[in-house]
């Protein structure tokens, strides 16, 4: 073999998704409907029928935009559980473009985030960092998609 072999560098290959059994879920879980990463907020378990199985009926809230979706499944099929990560951030400047200029603790800087589309937290994110208060934003990775989801400032 020869010493002058060269890998190209990648994530760990870890899967955006896991199996999770429908009957396993409950109120806060998170799960995957139509592809969208959603954290279920009502479950109800229909009891076994003619057919013999038990179904359950989702109802889950997207986690980036808050809309609704809802799914059926027999309890004993698995579903797609997205793999959702949350990191903290502080927030080093917000540019005309609407770009942000993050800092991780290992002090990396990334400028690859939009401010958040919904006002509630963009607004007052936005104030608070033009008034000078140190800002630390919480991004929200599932699926491949990040957003910044909320902030927290002190002086």
């Amino acid at each position: 073999m020869a010493d002058d072999e060269t890998f190209q560098t990648g994530d760990s290959g870890a899967s955006m998704t896991v199996p999770i059994q429908a009957g396993a879920l409950k109120k806060g879980s998170m799960v995957l409907i139509n592809n969208f990463p959603c954290k279920v907020v009502d479950i109800s378990i229909s009891k076994t029928g003619k057919h013999g199985h038990a179904k359950a009926s989702i109802t889950a809230l997207d986690i980036f935009t808050n809309k609704k979706y809802e799914d059926q499944a027999p309890t004993s099929h698995n579903l797609e559980q997205p793999v959702v990560k949350n990191t903290e951030y502080t927030l080093c400047d917000i540019m005309d473009d609407g770009m942000t200029s993050l800092m991780d603790e290992a002090g990396e800087i990334r400028e690859d985030l939009e401010m958040p589309k919904d006002e509630e937290v963009a607004g007052p994110l936005k104030e608070a960092f033009d008034n000078g208060k140190d800002c630390q934003v919480r991004v929200v990775s599932a699926m491949g998609k990040e957003v910044i989801m909320g902030f927290k400032s002190k002086d």
